[in-house]
């Protein structure tokens, strides 16, 4: 893909994002420039929490149709104490993620050296596993309801909601990246206590793992994972989970690799047929906004993702590589790494690494 071009969608959105992107930005340009691509970019910039209070919508009706046809969206984060958050996030993401069928959140979790895992276990070279996501149905499906609102009966029910395609196109994905990584899989359950749609997620998991016999999968339930995420993280490769699950898995994830202000995730459409989206995890971090100590790694390696996703797997290893050189070369951290290096220094330091 020599002298590829990429038109770039950009939702800076609430609180630090706005701070987060334009180092990932620099970062893009730097790595695009040694092998020959380059960006153009498109910023959405009151699509937020307070376009929402101004106008009673996180984004325009047509927001999709603006987006469809770019090569991919890069997300600052979503959320402010104003707005409450299922309100932001149904506003903004979760239509992005279904409406771009992007049913895949990928959630890649290193141990770097130089940053410490708060779990003794968890020691650089040894971490390195992939949270697989299925991320536009499960038990985040907008079936449901509320009865008798206020009243001693009052009631919510909410519906999980599991297809045959939709569980089996996550796990397809999931196996097809453990045969490219270490050849294991585990797929996170819990069919003792739920005994609909975790039996039947089960029987998928081993219908498809025939068609992957380099791939050893087992499966976990969710809470023996949980634990064991924390007591042996170094025994995970690639993990498979619902999307309650694997949002629960991820975040837990990041802590054990000892900062949640370094963990990228991308929202991908495998078929291509849609726009991806890439976001750091850390969310908005109204606390910190403004001032200019935002930990922008979350942004950029969540910009490297968007890289390998876009065929420039040599470029995106570039980046990690710098992000792991600054972390185990240098004492330049941002303050939640225990450091006082502000978003600019610490981008600049990178960007001398690279």
């Amino acid at each position: 893909m020599a002298h590829a071009h990429h038109h770039i969608a950009l939702i800076p959105g609430d609180g630090i994002g706005p701070e987060v992107l334009p180092p990932a930005q620099q970062v893009l340009a730097a790595v695009g420039a040694r092998h020959g691509f380059g960006f153009s970019y498109t910023s959405y910039d009151d699509w937020s929490c307070e376009r929402y209070l101004r106008e009673g919508a996180m984004m325009p009706a047509d927001a999709l149709d603006q987006l469809r046809d770019k090569d991919a969206i890069l997300l600052g984060a979503v959320g402010h104490p104003s707005v409450p958050d299922h309100v932001s996030l149904w506003g903004l993401l979760i239509p992005i993620r279904r409406g771009f069928r992007q049913y895949v959140n990928l959630r890649p979790i290193r141990v770097f050296d130089g940053v410490e895992s708060p779990v003794r276990g968890a020691v650089p070279g040894k971490v390195d596993l992939v949270v697989v996501r299925e991320n536009v149905e499960g038990e985040y499906s907008e079936i449901g309801g509320r009865l008798h609102c206020g009243f001693p009966s009052e009631m919510a029910v909410q519906e999980a909601v599991f297809t045959r395609a939709g569980v089996t196109r996550v796990l397809d994905y999931a196996f097809e990246l453990a045969a490219r990584r270490d050849g294991r899989l585990t797929s996170a359950t819990k069919s003792n206590g739920i005994v609909h749609t975790l039996p039947f997620w089960d029987e998928l998991v081993a219908e498809r793992g025939t068609g992957y016999p380099q791939v050893a999968w087992d499966q976990e339930h969710i809470d023996a994972l949980a634990a064991k995420f924390v007591l042996d993280p170094a025994r995970f490769d690639v993990v498979v989970a619902s999307n309650l699950f694997g949002d629960i898995l991820s975040d837990l994830a990041a802590a054990v690799a000892g900062s949640i202000g370094i963990a990228p995730s991308a929202n991908l459409n495998p078929e291509r047929e849609f726009p991806s989206m890439f976001e750091p995890v850390h969310g908005s971090a109204p606390d910190i906004a403004g001032r200019g100590i935002a930990n922008p790694l979350g942004a950029i390696w969540s910009a490297a993702l968007m890289l390998d996703h876009l065929g420039h797997p040599a470029a995106a290893e570039d980046i990690t590589d710098a992000i792991a050189a600054v972390l185990a070369k240098t004492d330049v951290r941002t303050p939640d790494l225990g450091g006082s290096a502000t978003t600019t220094e610490f981008t600049e330091k990178l960007l001398e690494l690279l």
